[in-house]
């Protein structure tokens, strides 16, 4: 699947952006954020997940760095709960699906039987990332920078400046809200309406405070909401109070 420019953002003024909890809508598509950190599209029956990250703990061993290698397992697993709850026909992973170009090779039998197991008649579209701008031997899907569906376009980094119906990982973004007194941070979308920045899925992924500098440019300072992961929901809060 070769990848598919899209169109600059028009030059206008971003609309204010009203938070409800478990849905979001980009460029007149209606997305359900589920709660383990994916987008489902019911339209077309497609679920999106960002920064899978498989592998990061095999690619920390080869440097010295021990960490469990449990992590590809438990993110297929967690994996395959989303996907049972949606029955998507079409899965779309944001890019860094592996946590290096060598990931795929280091996979358990076991593991890439499950992988199997998951893409079985479904379609499954690889984007590429920055850990694995490279296409992958024997993960099946397909393979594309970018892919446009419909309104919206999937790629791996977010554009600089506004971009209509984006919808990227990377960035792994994260939020802190104060509940009750005390602050709470969690995983999170971040959105304005226009386009989504989604969390990170792997296990071992980390997240970045959607306050961070990287974050500048994407969205107005006060004009986006972030969807907090939660244990069975998704919480939305407006950017005022993002801390």
């Amino acid at each position: 699947m070769d990848a598919i420019a899209r169109r600059s953002a028009r030059e206008t003024s971003p609309p204010a952006y009203h938070p409800v909890a478990g849905t979001i809508a980009v460029a007149g598509a209606g997305l359900v954020a589920d709660c383990a950190g994916a987008l489902y599209w019911p339209d077309e029956r497609t679920l999106i997940v960002a920064d899978l990250h498989l592998e990061k703990g095999s690619a920390f061993a080869t440097r010295g760095m021990l960490l469990p290698p449990y992590d590809t397992a438990e993110t297929l697993e967690r994996l395959g709960a989303v996907i049972a709850r949606f029955d998507p026909r079409m899965i779309v992973a944001l890019g860094d699906n592996f946590h290096d170009g060598g990931g795929a090779t280091r996979l358990l039998p076991q593991d890439r039987a499950t992988l199997a197991g998951l893409q079985r008649s479904r379609d499954w579209v690889w984007i590429a990332g920055n850990h694995d701008p490279d296409p992958a031997e024997g993960i099946g899907g397909v393979f594309a920078a970018v892919v446009a569906i419909g309104p919206l376009a999937f790629r791996h980094e977010p554009t600089a400046g506004r971009c209509d119906g984006e919808i990227a990982g990377h960035l792994h973004p994260s939020a802190r809200v104060s509940l009750r007194g005390r602050a709470i941070v969690r995983r999170c979308f971040a959105t304005d309406g226009r386009r989504v920045v989604m969390p990170a899925f792997g296990a071992y992924a980390g997240g970045l405070d959607i306050r961070d500098r990287a974050f500048s440019g994407l969205f107005a300072r006060d004009s986006f909401a972030a969807h907090l992961l939660g244990a069975r929901r998704t919480y939305a809060f407006s950017a005022g109070a993002c801390l």
